[in-house]
């Protein structure tokens, strides 16, 4: 009597292969991504043509040889290199304050217990809820007292935390870090700045490029306050608005200096953008 071998039963996979996207959505992402970069482009174009290229009907489309020589005029009308040097040192000082600081309290309000610890968090939650505008005249009023008027201090202090990077980066470690993993180390002995710097700082790393994205344009694109504290000591928005003042607006001279200013948050998406996709990619392979 032969011998029956009974088969192992088939493991069941809940894997299914990605579906590829129709011809429309293709279609749909190329019309978004040349309507987001048309404005960046129809700027380049004009920059590089000289001012009466902007009545021309129909627009012109293609660059012209103007480039060069519109960025001399524009560094010769204003002081833009020192605007250029000054929104770089603020904007990246205040980048890197508030990635740390944000990722230091996020880390103490998600795993540490401690008395107070909600109400602070509310506290600090309800100071964004407040305009930005109703404390220009007191900071300004303390700026003057401590004698920052006039420097880039007096920009950078005030925005080396923000309430929105608390809780933001709270809300991203409460559960992108396992209290099991703190406790372990714990275990091992690891203190808790140990604990921050080789356990919570890389887990937070897509956190904290999306932070920092946000952060540096913000600061970079700030206008209202540099104009009030900094005076003769501008950034780079309130130099493009010195471009764009007098009786007659100078399109090509205002476009070109928008084009320069455009330049440093290519650079920062581009080298940030590296890390949010890797952290993302990161987490898609463990989970």
């Amino acid at each position: 009597m032969a011998q029956m071998t009974a088969r192992a039963p088939r493991r069941r996979t809940n894997f299914t292969y990605p579906r590829v996207g129709s011809p429309w959505t293709y279609a749909a992402l190329v019309a978004i991504l040349i309507g987001s970069a048309f404005p960046l482009y129809w700027s380049l174009v004009v920059s590089s043509q000289s001012n009466d290229a902007i009545a021309k009907v129909p627009p012109v489309l293609i660059p012209g040889g103007h480039l060069f020589d519109n960025i001399a005029r524009v560094f010769d009308t204003t002081d833009f290199a020192k605007a250029l040097l000054n929104s770089l040192i603020v904007s990246s000082a205040i980048t890197v304050s508030v990635v740390f600081f944000s990722t230091l309290a996020g880390f103490a309000f998600a795993k540490l217990r401690f008395k107070g610890r909600q109400g602070l968090l509310i506290v600090a939650i309800a100071t964004s809820m407040v305009p930005h505008q109703l404390g220009i005249i007191p900071l300004y009023i303390l700026m003057a007292k401590l004698g920052w008027t006039g420097q880039l201090a007096a920009v950078i202090v005030p925005g080396l935390v923000t309430a929105f990077g608390v809780f933001f980066m709270t809300q991203y470690l409460t559960r992108a870090v396992p209290t099991e993993l703190l406790e372990a180390g714990r275990v091992d002995g690891c203190s808790t700045a140990r604990l921050f710097w080789h356990v919570v700082l890389p887990a937070a790393r897509p956190a904290a490029a999306v932070l920092g994205l946000f952060t540096f344009m913000q600061a970079w694109n700030d206008f209202f306050w540099p104009l009030v504290v900094l005076q003769d000591n501008p950034t780079v928005q309130v130099a493009l608005s010195s471009l764009a003042s007098g009786y007659t607006t100078d399109y090509t001279l205002t476009l070109t200096g928008t084009v320069l200013a455009t330049g440093p948050i290519l650079i920062v998406f581009l080298v940030l953008g590296r890390q949010i996709v890797g952290g993302i990619m990161q987490g898609a392979i463990k989970g």
